[in-house]
């Protein structure tokens, strides 16, 4: 029963150094591929056209019509939470 158990526990250690070594592989090899892929592939920048701005923007960039909408519904939630 003995040389059972060792060859059990000597199979699991085995199996697990296999597993450890794969995955170490693994980390490396994905490494490389992402620095060749990079390399013969590289990003460029993306340019973005700028929007016009509107005119009637407050600093925080929200217009003066949405505030007041903003407002007048905190107001209302609020006095309705008092009835």
């Amino acid at each position: 029963m003995n040389g059972l158990l060792e060859d059990g526990v000597g199979l699991m250690v085995l199996g697990m150094g296999f597993v450890f070594l794969f995955l170490v592989v693994l980390i490396f090899a994905t490494g490389y591929m992402s620095r060749l892929l990079n390399y013969l592939f590289p990003e460029t920048p993306i340019v973005v056209a700028s929007k016009p701005v509107s005119k009637n923007l407050s600093s925080s960039g929200v217009d003066a019509q949405m505030t007041a909408v903003i407002t007048a519904a905190v107001h209302q939630h609020r006095n309705s939470k008092k009835s």
